[in-house]
Formats: structure tokens, sequence, C-alpha cells
């Protein structure tokens, strides 16, 4: 099967997304298929070898040019390829300012609106880049935030389009108005031009059909997988304390707050003895003060040395990172449509304790690795992680289930093929002339 795949880029940070697509893509290459993986905004950043094409597509700083001045709309190709080479946009977003949805606003709609928008030139170049290739079986978009690209790919390629949906609604619910409600609307409007959706679970299937009005009959799911590659249960540290660990981006809705404050009541009410609090992730600019917050909080209730943020982390470090810890915590404030984090956690024998919502349930039903709270409950959290810290065996039985269960159901390769196997009914189902 031959795929063009486009892959959309988050700067400096380790992105679930980037890393859930450049995963997917080099398994299917494994698997013996062609597929091209491009960056669209800027080159991807991974914590596993890469495998996406240099060259990228709508590059960010011409994307935000071309918002802001009539004249950047003009520009010849030639020219613009100063500004959408590689190193010049990894440069670009290692100086680039947060990366707000509240401040994003325009440049979503204007981006939805497709060749309509003030950056047609750039999906023109793609479209026109499309049309010299060899055509492919299939493409697909990372997300409905750029479902405007559907229509002129489909008429440059000729072929069916699968779009996937991982997350995009936390952004296009910070979106102030007017452009959260325009933004769905064209969305909505675009539907017709997709043939089918993957969504990264089954929870996040179901919300996004009533979400978006996705047809049933054009939704399947996914279910994420990992490379369990260096991730060995049997090298988890023992014998240093209790430790509860924390990994994901530093941000409200991922709920690091929540977790603190848990913490806190664990040791001040609960006889939870001297302990660490550990959490590492990507922490944007806008953020900082949110970590801030949290480190004051922590240093009022006189527990500063027990909390450590302990930054990004590539890949070793990554594992490093959850061999040492006893319990995992994400007690997200939103319902999270995906949680590698949580399937990291697991492979490495890390039994988890998450709140009942999004995609938590589903993952915990198929692995059985962890334990699920009531949400948004600082009380109900501190006893499920009690519980764990009370009984070694328990925790000790949940680790070991949690490690078979992600092999089982959530390796990549089991990702590629359910993949494949959607992408080969999709593109059996329609082509274009």
């Amino acid at each position: 099967m031959k795929i063009v795949a486009f892959t959309a880029g988050a700067g400096p940070m380790y992105c679930g997304s980037c890393i859930r697509d450049n995963a997917l893509a080099a398994e299917i290459k494994s698997q013996g298929h062609e597929i091209i993986l491009l960056p669209i905004y800027t080159p991807t950043h991974t914590d596993e070898p890469n495998v996406s094409e240099e060259k990228v597509f709508c590059g960010g700083i011409s994307v935000y040019l071309e918002q802001h001045s009539a004249l950047f709309r003009k520009t010849p190709e030639l020219l613009d390829r100063l500004w959408d080479s590689p190193w010049a946009l990894k440069l670009a977003a290692r100086r680039s300012s947060a990366v707000n949805p509240r401040l994003l606003g325009e440049l979503t709609v204007s981006v939805l609106r497709g060749d309509e928008g003030l950056q047609g030139k750039e999906i023109r170049k793609l479209a026109n880049w499309l049309r010299r290739e060899a055509p492919p079986d299939i493409v697909t978009l990372p997300n409905s935030l750029l479902i405007g690209l559907a229509r002129p790919i489909r008429e440059a390629v000729g072929r069916p389009l699968c779009c996937t949906l991982q997350g995009e609604d936390l952004f296009l619910s910070q979106l102030p108005e007017p452009y959260r409600t325009k933004s769905l609307e064209l969305i909505r409007a675009n539907l017709e031009h997709v043939d089918g959706f993957v969504a990264v679970s089954e929870y996040y299937a179901q919300f996004m059909c009533g979400y978006l009005g996705i047809p049933a009959h054009k939704m399947h799911v996914v279910p994420l997988g990992i490379s369990l590659e260096g991730y060995d249960p049997a090298l988890r540290s023992r014998g240093h304390g209790f430790t509860l660990g924390y990994f994901a981006r530093i941000a409200p809705e991922k709920g690091l707050h929540v977790l603190a404050e848990t913490y806190i009541r664990l040791r001040r009410e609960e006889g939870l003895p001297t302990s660490t609090l550990a959490a590492a992730g990507y922490l944007a600019p806008e953020h900082r003060a949110y970590l801030h917050g949290i480190e004051r909080k922590m240093k009022e209730a006189g527990l500063e040395r027990e909390f450590s943020y302990r930054g990004v982390l590539d890949r070793a470090g990554k594992i490093a990172f959850l061999r040492q810890l006893d319990i995992l915590c994400v007690p997200a404030t939103y319902d999270e449509p995906k949680g590698i984090f949580l399937l990291e956690a697991m492979a490495s024998g890390v039994p988890v304790v998450q709140p009942r919502r999004g995609a938590f349930p589903e993952i915990l039903q198929k692995t059985g690795g962890g334990i699920l709270v009531e949400p948004d409950d600082t009380a109900s959290l501190a006893q499920g992680i009690l519980s764990l810290w009370r009984g070694p065996v328990l925790a000790e039985d949940l680790g070991k289930r949690g490690a078979q269960g992600v092999r089982e159901h959530y390796s990549v390769s089991r990702m590629a093929a359910r993949a494949l196997e959607v992408y080969a009914g999709i593109a059996a189902g329609r082509v274009y002339a």
C-alpha cells in the first residue's frame, strides 16, 4: 500500500501526536508498505528515529507572515524557500513565543478556509507538489484543524482522504469567540471532503461524532500503540522510598496542580511518610507561572524538598524516569482522548491511578494496569494512591498486568496493523477521477 501522511509539527515540543504519527509511519514502513510522512508548519520533534521528510509544507513562518501581511501572499516560491527551510523553521520554533490557542483564532479560521484563506498560496504549493508525485492509495491528515486542506488535496491526487482525530477539541475549546464557533462551522462544512476518520480511542470516536457531526459510517478507531523497545519492568528501581510520578505537559488541563494538592493532603492528613513527587514534561512559556505557583504551594506546605520538576526528557531519560516511580498519576481536568503516558508507564511495570474520564477507563479496562478514581476529587485521588502505597502486593500485581496488557493491546505493530486495515477499506471504497 502507498500512503501519503501529513503530520503537524509542534516546534521544540515532544508532542504526543507527532510521536504517534512518527511511530505509526515507521512501523508501516517496517511492515513493507510505502509511506511518506510530510511535516506541516515545522519539522517534527520525536524521541525515536524520525522518519518524516525534510521538506515542510505550509511552513510556520510563511503561514504567520501571510496572515499578517498581504505582501507575503504574493512572494515567489524561490523567495519563500528562504524561510521555509528546515533550519529557519527550527530556529524560529526555538525562539517562538507561547503557542496559545487564545491568540490564534484568526489564523485557525484562515487555515480552515483552505485555499480560500490567507494561506491559499501555501496550500496551492502543496497541491502542486502532490500532482507531480505518483498518486498514493490514500492521503491522511493528522487532525481536523487541517481539514481545510482536504478538498484541495483530493482534487490534486484523485484519491481518498482520511483524517485522524487525536485531541484537537481541547485547542478548539480554548479559542475565543467568534473564532471557536466559526472554526467548528468550517470543520463541519468540510466533512464531506473526507472519506474516513480515525479516532485514537473508542471514547474519542463517540465524542467526535457528536461534537463535529461526523456520520457513524465514516468513523473508525485505531487505538494508540507504542514502541516497546527499552521498556522492561524487570529493570524498575526499588528501595529508594515512595515516589509518586507525573509525566505529561506541564499545563493546567493535565492536572499537576491537582496532584500537588493531593500530595499535600497525603502528607498532612493521611499518614504518608516523607516521599517524593516527581514531575517531568514539556513546559511552554505561558505555563511557567503555573509551575511556579505549584512550587510555591509546596513550599508553603513545607514540602518543597519533596517536589522536583525534572524538565523535558528524551527517550532514554523518559524510560529512566519511569523506572524510578512507584505510581504514575496524571489527573487531567478534561476528557483526555489519548493517554500515551499511561502506556509508557505501564510498559515499564508502573501501576497508574487515573480519573474516570476520557480514554482512561477503556485503557485500564484492556490492560488492568491501574485503578480509576473520581475526577476532580482530591479525596478520591488520595485514597486511590493510598490503596497502592498500603498494598504493595496489589501495586505489584497491577504493574505486571499493565506491562502485559500494553504488550497485548497497545503495541506499535498492533496499531499499524489496524491502521492499514482501515486505510485499505477507505481506499477501496472510492477513487476520484
